[in-house]
């Protein structure tokens, strides 16, 4: 009678990733969900959500995402397409290009960076930068 659409064994779950403290990563990962490093990783990180790197997280290398929290340490590039928030005992070296930075005092913040503009309608921001 009724057609129920049966969830995924991930949407059961939740769908944050978790890398514990003592794990270290050499390589990349490509995620869609959220992702939650305690750990190390050594390479880039590319996601269609959040990425939160705890306090005793760090990465080495490129990161592109929606959203960030940053607790740990971060070295190389960072993308994050609306909010990037910077925690009190974070360290970030490197370049960022953010939609919107929160910075905790305390934070070490050692970058070069760049807000981009956020429209809600990309064609209107298209057409405008034509002028």
């Amino acid at each position: 009678m009724f057609d129920k659409k049966q969830k995924s064994y991930t949407d059961l779950l939740g769908k944050t990733n978790r890398i514990v403290e003592g794990t270290t990563i050499k390589g990349d990962i490509i995620s869609q969900a959220d992702f939650r490093l305690d750990g190390h990783l050594v390479g880039n990180f590319q996601t269609a959500g959040k990425i939160v790197i705890g306090p005793a997280g760090s990465v080495t290398g490129d990161i592109i995402c929606k959203n960030a929290d940053i607790e740990g340490k971060f070295e190389g590039n960072i993308k994050v397409q609306e909010l990037l928030s910077v925690k009190a005992k974070a360290s970030i070296q490197g370049q960022v290009t953010v939609g919107k930075l929160a910075v905790e005092p305390g934070a070490t913040f050692s970058a070069a960076c760049s807000m981009q503009i956020q429209s809600k309608n990309p064609e209107v921001h298209e057409k405008e930068s034509r002028k």
